[in-house]
């Protein structure tokens, strides 16, 4: 009996999570240890289920969690990465990106919104080129769930990364969507959790918190309007009270609880 409730448990988290990000199917959702393994994961399958390809297609604002591994890779697997630039707010260069879609790019991995400069990406746009050269992509969105509305079956992404405490749950818990039908290979080999993608012994306070924390930020959503407010009543305060300020990111395509702030002729590290 208790064996079960657990396991209803973890039912209804992926249920919960499954509501949040618009997936299908429940049985898309693969628990892991947080965003970063879940980029790992992401990365790394695609390269084995597609071994003809041996190219990647990133953006050079991306997560260590993405960049690094892609580094990684280059100098031990010969595998070419291509890093796409970004202009002075923070958005990608779409021809840049274009061009480097191939017939070679297994996959590509942008993030949905940035972590430092909330610029939102077009996520949407990107996959349906990525597919239209057979490329899989993937999505670092632990910026973005919770805070952006996102409806994944209706859209050409393949996997998504997610991190439980970027919405106010534990740590040390996260998720990766796998669109039913996408090849997979798990990264972690062993027992036969998560339907044979991720052995381990689940984490299941840390998955009950994550579904939890997922059915709240769904809930809630529409605080966000009011975060955004705020966000720019505060960003125009300062800018009309200290000269030479200025907002860094896309001035209208950016996370509605990200301000970040430029003050000419002072380092960061000055400001308390």
């Amino acid at each position: 009996a208790y064996g079960a409730s657990v396991a209803e448990a973890v039912r209804k988290a992926r249920q919960q999570l499954q509501a949040l990000i618009g997936a299908g199917f429940e049985d898309e959702i693969i628990f892991t240890s947080g965003g970063t393994e879940s980029d790992s994961t992401a990365i790394l399958s695609a390269l084995e289920v597609m071994p003809d390809r041996t190219e990647i297609v990133t953006s050079a604002v991306e997560h260590p969690a993405v960049l690094k591994l892609c580094a990684h890779l280059e100098k031990t697997r010969g595998v070419k990465v291509h890093i796409i630039p970004v202009d002075h707010h923070g958005r990608l260069d779409l021809d840049a990106y274009r061009t480097a879609l191939t017939p070679q790019v297994a996959i590509v991995s942008i993030m949905w919104a940035n972590n430092e400069t909330g610029t939102i990406f077009p996520v949407v746009k990107l996959a349906d080129l990525a597919r239209e050269v057979g490329a899989l992509f993937h999505t670092d969105a632990v910026q973005a769930v919770g805070r952006l509305p996102i409806e994944l079956k209706s859209t050409a992404i393949d996997m998504l990364s997610l991190s439980a405490h970027k919405l106010h749950g534990p740590k040390g818990i996260g998720a990766l969507y796998v669109r039913r039908g996408v090849r997979f290979s798990s990264m972690i080999k062993g027992g036969h959790q998560e339907r044979d993608r991720r052995a381990g012994t689940e984490n299941t306070p840390g998955i009950v918190g994550l579904g939890m924390a997922a059915e709240l930020a769904l809930k809630f959503m529409d605080e966000t309007k009011r975060i955004k407010w705020l966000r720019d009543r505060l960003e125009n305060g300062i800018i009309q009270r200290i000269p030479n300020t200025s907002i860094n990111g896309d001035p209208q395509e950016r996370l509605p609880n990200t301000a970040n702030i430029g003050f000419e002729g002072i380092e960061g590290d000055a400001i308390p």
